[in-house]
């Protein structure tokens, strides 16, 4: 695993590979989001749209109940002053994985609702086993936060690798034995099962396995905005397949989440690459207050940029082959969704930046304010966009509203920094 690691990381600009290099991150994501990428765009060709769109609703379903379940407990780890002691670690454990079994029995208990209300006939069982999902990622330890927090950046990329190969061999392999939309989640419970395991496997300190509910509650106070983020996101990331998958049906969210999905493995996974390093990084720079952690967030911000700006339009320019030599004549009608999403996916990519900053200084607060005032625009241009160019429309409803989100994180940082040269005067 590691020397494969090195491999894909020789290519990427590098400042030596310890543990705690820039280099882990970037080599993971190239791995794992190209794994990812293998999976859906062989799974999509083999099963059409119609099963990537059941597939969709289970995963939108899970989506859903794990943002309003949100504790935001993991980020809070990494971003306070202190590492948790092993009793802490031991709440931890129990709170997440009781959220998760909850979580799983709230899914299989709405099964049957959702089938009915997304017009899934005979789609019963896909949506039990993403059902599992929550509980299997609850069970993982909380040792893996505490690395995150060290910055332990190899660790973590042979985990992660090691589950997305897992789900893409999985999930691949069921759809030509014919398992249908299921074949997507099999894979994903099988790497997420894998991942699980190894964290308890792999990685230390390993938590206490009894339950303990006590010794946390000094986290609350930066993980309550952490939830409110994660239900803010939820209105603003699912609602628009919720419309699609309901007024539409499977099919056409079929369309729709592999045009959004394309675009996202193509441009927004880079800046959510860099967020899982960067938000550790940004946070150790923030406890020396030597002005370092604004430095490097500008640096980031201008050259990815630039980067993602001539991406978009090469992508734009390219989308129609593309998804013809990728997935096939049956989903040429996601091209021009795709040259939307590219928009969208550029400017989410760098938003994935502005939020593990915000985050890493403090003020995850800014990042729900900005995704307030995208709910804000959204509401006033999604009718009217959604009525007069259907889901087209809509896509760039969306693209509006991001954008306007961009900007007030921009503020909000460009006032931290005022503020911080005020008090240095």
């Amino acid at each position: 695993m590691a020397r494969s690691l090195r491999g894909a990381a020789a290519f990427l600009p590098r400042s030596g590979l310890h543990a705690s290099s820039a280099a882990w991150v970037l080599g993971q994501q190239v791995m794992v989001r190209g794994l990812v990428a293998v999976k859906f765009l062989v799974v999509g060709r083999i099963l059409g749209p119609s099963a990537v769109g059941i597939a969709a609703v289970a995963l939108l379903a899970v989506a859903i109940a794990e943002a309003l379940s949100d504790t935001g407990l993991p980020q809070a780890v990494v971003q306070g002053q202190q590492p948790p002691s092993p009793d802490q670690l031991g709440a931890l454990w129990t709170v997440l994985t009781c959220r998760g079994a909850l979580v799983a029995l709230l899914l299989a208990a709405l099964a049957p609702v959702l089938q009915a209300q997304f017009h899934l006939d005979g789609a019963l069982l896909p949506l039990l086993m993403a059902a599992a999902l929550p509980l299997v990622r609850g069970l993982a330890s909380p040792a893996y936060f505490v690395v995150t927090r060290e910055r332990g950046f190899q660790q973590i990329a042979g985990i992660e690798v090691a589950a997305a190969a897992t789900d893409c061999v999985v999930g691949v392999a069921c759809a030509l034995a014919g398992a249908g939309a299921g074949a997507i989640l099999i894979g994903l419970l099988a790497g997420e099962s894998l991942k699980s395991a190894l964290t308890w496997l792999g990685m230390k300190p390993r938590p206490p396995l009894r339950p303990r509910w006590t010794g946390i509650g000094h986290y609350m106070g930066f993980s309550r905005w952490i939830w409110a983020g994660s239900v803010v996101n939820l209105l603003l990331n699912q609602f628009d397949k919720v419309i699609v998958g309901k007024l539409l049906g499977p099919a056409q969210l079929g369309v729709y989440q592999m045009s959004s999905k394309f675009a996202q493995m193509l441009l927004a996974d880079a800046g959510i690459a860099m967020s899982q390093y960067l938000f550790p990084t940004f946070a150790a720079r923030f406890r020396k207050q030597d002005g370092s952690d604004a430095t490097l967030l500008r640096r980031f911000v201008l050259l990815g940029g630039l980067g993602l700006a001539a991406v978009v339009v090469a992508l734009r320019l390219a989308a129609e082959p593309l998804f013809l030599l990728v997935l096939g004549p049956a989903w040429l009608g996601a091209v021009p969704l795709f040259r939307i999403f590219a928009i969208y996916m550029a400017i989410g990519a760098l938003i994935a930046v502005l939020v593990a900053y915000l985050r890493a200084v403090g003020l995850p607060r800014a990042a729900t304010e900005a995704s307030v005032i995208q709910i804000c625009v959204l509401l006033a241009a999604v009718p009217p966009a959604t009525h007069y160019r259907g889901a087209t429309g809509l896509a760039w409803a969306m693209t509006l509203g991001l954008s306007c989100a961009a900007a007030w994180m921009l503020y909000r940082i460009h006032r931290i920094r005022g503020a911080r040269a005020q008090k240095e005067a």
